[in-house]
């Protein structure tokens, strides 16, 4: 099979809030891409930091070792955390720092993605949305009882309560590590925390990506038509990383 072609846009926003908690970066390198979204909390500054300090412990570790595997996932979640913790050692005053976290590599030949937290991965086939993360949350666990909807989620006074996060001082599992899937042309990947899919709904992204021939199309359709219509003048940060597989 040959490698496909990645391309990429991002955006992160503040919303209605003084201070971007959110971060993502990206980075290509040995001719394999790495991609990362994190979502920061703890208030006080410590959210901003927290989420930088995920993004940055992922892009140096993914260049240490540039691998799509199970092992590198796991070790790149896991030093990220282990980031935050050394952070929180030195500053006490950000003690309650921490932050959701959702990332993908590829070789161009096959993707693989790994999550902690609310922030999520989307990936659509064909113009069709055929997978996503599974939140760390309340409101996740409730739709998968059958209490609630899906769409319930985004609406639940608990869809706050995330259940899982990098720096929290309760140990961290990392299960929620997806097997590498093959690649086809036209696939299309969106990372992005809640402050975004809280108001894009999925059918929404399968409508605007039919219109875009590039992520930033994408991506600027569903913040411009959508998310800026109906969210809330105190809304808060967002941002979303979009991939083409061409």
């Amino acid at each position: 099979m040959p490698q496909s072609q990645l391309i990429h846009y991002a955006l992160s926003r503040p919303g209605g809030r003084e201070v971007n908690e959110d971060a993502c970066k990206y980075t290509n390198h040995k001719k394999q891409f790495c991609y990362v979204v994190a979502d920061g909390l703890g208030g006080h500054g410590g959210g901003d930091i927290a989420s930088q300090t995920a993004t940055n412990a992922t892009i140096t570790t993914f260049r240490r070792w540039p691998s799509i595997s199970s092992n590198s996932l796991k070790s790149i979640i896991h030093n990220a955390d282990t980031a935050i913790r050394k952070h929180k050692e030195t500053a006490p005053n950000l003690a309650n720092m921490h932050t959701t976290i959702v990332v993908m590599l590829s070789n161009g030949k096959h993707a693989a993605w790994a999550h902690i937290g609310d922030s999520r991965l989307y990936h659509f086939r064909a113009g069709r949305y055929i997978n996503r993360t599974r939140d760390h949350s309340v409101p996740q666990v409730m739709a998968d009882a059958g209490d609630i909807s899906e769409r319930a989620i985004r609406y639940h006074e608990d869809r706050n309560r995330v259940l899982r996060s990098l720096g929290d001082e309760r140990s961290l599992a990392i299960d929620s590590i997806s097997k590498p899937c093959v690649l086809q042309r036209g696939d299309a990947f969106l990372l992005c925390t809640d402050g975004f899919w809280e108001h894009v709904l999925e059918l929404e992204m399968e409508a605007e990506l039919a219109k875009s021939n590039t992520p930033e199309d994408w991506i600027k359709r569903m913040v411009i038509d959508r998310l800026l219509r109906r969210a809330p003048s105190t809304y808060d940060n967002y941002t979303a990383l979009g991939v083409f597989v061409q």
